[in-house]
């Protein structure tokens, strides 16, 4: 049987302190955290290090893209941290993927490098802006993906609407990290989206859910409304 699929908060408050104030909410219903800039900008290492001490595992997503050498350089350190997983711009290419890789393993470190596929903020008309070659927004995926599963990166993140093309690319080889996930149309800048249910049965490994779960009056309720929606897909 495949693993139960995992809910990873994403951790998108204005303060450190309302991140607090949500984790101490949802206490131990919770295993995975991911932080991205803001509160990486506002805490630090520090605030990395006391979230571990929790007992929570890190997805530092801050979607590194830049020259091979550099990346390396910022994996390498990133590496040491006892983080869970760290974000990669995928755009980036071949030769940086590679040098991120071999950074992890040099370091012997087990964190996860996932690839960032294409936001889920943008449809094929914003993606016309920044690649007018004529490939679609699903073209653009399936080669990043393909790249990944091809060089060892351990993840992919992915909008729902894509997984099937994931799986047909990549198989077992690629950790389908999925964001975009919401109940029902939200009107908000995410735009390739989907359900639990339909990410669950398309093969989604982790849902990064946010704005659900920071926007509810009761976040440990609604997380354990997305857990029955999972556990019923």
């Amino acid at each position: 049987m495949r693993k139960r699929t995992e809910i990873i908060l994403a951790l998108d408050t204005k303060t450190l302190e309302e991140g607090w104030a949500m984790l101490d909410r949802l206490g131990t219903a919770l295993r995975h955290v991911k932080i991205g800039p803001r509160l990486y900008a506002l805490g630090g290492r520090g605030f990395l290090e006391s979230v571990r001490s929790r007992g929570y595992d890190i997805f530092l997503d801050l979607k590194l893209h830049d020259i091979p050498n550099t990346v390396a350089l910022a994996v390498d350190a990133f590496a040491r941290l006892g983080l869970w997983g760290l974000s990669l711009h995928s755009a980036g290419g071949r030769e940086m993927l590679c040098q991120a890789r071999d950074a992890r393993n040099r370091a012997e470190s087990s964190l996860k490098l996932l690839g960032i596929s294409v936001l889920t903020s943008l449809d094929d008309a914003l993606w016309g802006e920044v690649s007018p070659a004529g490939g679609t927004v699903r073209d653009a995926v399936a080669a990043r993906a393909r790249l990944c599963a091809d060089v060892g990166i351990d993840g992919l993140v992915s909008s729902p609407q894509e997984l099937s093309l994931v799986n047909a690319v990549a198989g077992d080889r690629l950790l389908k990290v999925i964001p975009g996930i919401r109940p029902q149309a939200a009107g908000d800048d995410q735009r390739r989206t989907a359900s639990v249910t339909v990410a669950v049965r398309d093969g989604a490994d982790y849902l990064v859910i946010g704005r659900p779960l920071l926007e509810a009056p009761d976040p440990a309720a609604t997380l354990e409304a997305l857990r029955k929606e999972i556990e019923e897909a």
